[in-house]
């Protein structure tokens, strides 16, 4: 059976994106998350698929969980995979969720006492064209608080490189400075984040 025409794929998985924006919790759900100190967050997780320069069919799948607030690494789990669907913007989730999943169904089978109570993924969360980007796919999925972290601006739902948004990024003074990123709709979507004194 061949594989379906890339409209009917598309379709496909905006029908799929549908059924699981309708699961997403935009509310803070755990007790550390209503903490100003984050009091009682003890375990933090990151993902991120890394390619082979050159290729957009091979790539690293990448788990490390640390202490916090010490940041000590307490796990790591790095899979080289095939990646089999292809890239269509928008649609990233489909391609590297299922190895992301893989890697903290391994740690929950290996040492599930380090199942991360929040995990920071390298992509966009409700900063996406309907509003259900690779954070939230996987935040779904895995049952597990996700938190997109992209380094590009998405320009989607009215938010685009304006003068208006370059002059508050460079208002931007110190690391921690922020600025929302707001809809046309006025929801507001994520947050451009300063990391360091130095850094934009």
């Amino acid at each position: 059976m061949s594989a379906p025409p890339a409209e009917d794929l598309v379709r496909q998985w905006e029908s799929e994106q549908a059924r699981l924006r309708q699961q997403v919790v935009e509310e803070d759900t755990e007790d550390w998350q209503r903490s100003p100190d984050f009091s009682g967050l003890e375990r933090v997780g990151g993902v991120d698929l890394s390619f082979i320069k050159g290729d957009d069919v091979n790539a690293c799948a990448q788990l490390v969980i640390l202490s916090y607030p010490d940041l000590e690494v307490l796990y790591e789990d790095s899979q080289m995979v095939t990646l089999t669907a292809p890239y269509i913007a928008g649609f990233l989730a489909f391609r590297e969720t299922p190895f992301l999943l893989e890697a903290l169904q391994r740690l929950q089978e290996n040492q599930p006492t380090l199942l991360p109570q929040v995990v920071f993924v390298d992509g966009n969360g409700l900063f996406h064209y309907r509003e259900f980007g690779l954070a939230c796919h996987l935040g779904v999925l895995s049952g597990l608080p996700c938190v997109g972290v992209a380094k590009n601006l998405l320009q989607v739902q009215g938010v685009y490189k304006s003068e208006e948004h370059q002059s508050q990024i460079a208002a931007l003074q110190r690391g921690g400075d922020s600025f929302p990123l707001t809809a046309a709709s006025g929801k507001v979507l994520g947050k451009v984040w300063q990391r360091t004194d130095t850094q934009k």
